[in-house]
């Protein structure tokens, strides 16, 4: 079969697809309850072999698989009322394409210096916050600014940069919107979901995505998506609120260790402001040097 033996000729192998397999079910559970897959996965694909880049692309293809399937589970068991979700969609995907549009035109360095500070502050929230439980409570805001400023704006910010989207949905659903915290995770995953298509749109025009990695990983995204549902929904809080405050800090402590401990990686120029290359220089044997 040619799905058999493309796994078996992979430059990985097998044994590495299967772990990435198993890294795919426990990221996507963790996912599905508070986000942040993508502390196990892209390390996983990192230490595997595959190229920075088509980690990254390939990543978001078995992270949208696993947040649709996880979105799915939640929508049938009645945590997600699409009209209250749907009008946040579209204002999500918007300002998600802007944020695509406007990375390639401004440097995002400077969300990574403060990012694991709020991360930090968002974390202490979940924690000590009387707002934090499984009942609904009122809303602090009309609707439409949640609908038209707040949630564009995290769009936005997911299409510009990225980590810990899902906490900031999730902060502004609890927050402003008063959603227990069933129902804050579960219209997260669908808010996600829809910030992440311009993105993974990207990557698959680009063809950056490794495509057997990507299936392998999707398929076990999908049973562990389903896992991390199941347990939000039957178990609540009790299971969302220690793993969240987990998630962020994890988060906060591997961006913070990327821009203030680690050596950055050069960032690449977008095509635009490539210089051209400069024609050799002729050199003067007669000149001192």
């Amino acid at each position: 079969m040619d799905i058999v033996a493309a796994i078996l000729s992979h430059p990985i192998g097998p044994e590495l697809l299967l772990a990435l397999f198993g890294a795919a079910i426990l990221a996507a559970a963790i996912d599905a309850i508070a986000g942040g897959g993508g502390l196990v996965t892209l390390p996983a694909m990192l230490a595997a072999g595959v190229p920075p880049a088509a980690a990254i692309a390939t990543n978001k293809l078995q992270s949208s698989v696993g947040t649709a399937t996880a979105a799915i589970t939640y929508l049938r068991s009645g945590q997600i009322r699409l009209r209250d979700v749907g009008l946040r969609m579209v204002t999500v995907l918007a300002g998600a394409a802007a944020g695509s549009v406007a990375v390639q035109m401004i440097d995002p360095s400077a969300l990574s210096r403060i990012l694991p500070v709020l991360l930090v502050l968002m974390a202490l929230y979940f924690l000590l916050s009387p707002r934090v439980g499984d009942i609904d409570a009122e809303a602090r805001v009309p609707g439409w600014v949640t609908g038209f400023i707040v949630a564009p704006a995290i769009g936005f910010y997911d299409g510009f940069f990225g980590p810990g989207t899902g906490s900031f949905f999730m902060l502004a659903l609890v927050a402003l919107d008063g959603r227990g915290m069933r129902r804050a995770v579960a219209e997260t995953k669908l808010l996600n979901l829809t910030s992440n298509l311009s993105a993974l749109i990207v990557f698959a025009i680009g063809g950056h995505i490794d495509l057997i990695i990507g299936i392998t990983m999707a398929a076990g995204a999908m049973i562990g998506a389903q896992v991390g549902a199941r347990l939000v929904i039957a178990r609540g809080t009790s299971i969302v609120k220690p793993l969240l405050v987990c998630t962020c800090l994890a988060l906060s402590l591997r961006l913070g260790w990327t821009e203030y401990v680690a050596t950055p990686a050069p960032r690449l120029a977008p095509p635009s402001s490539v210089a051209p290359p400069s024609p050799p220089a002729v050199t003067d044997t007669a000149a001192p040097r």
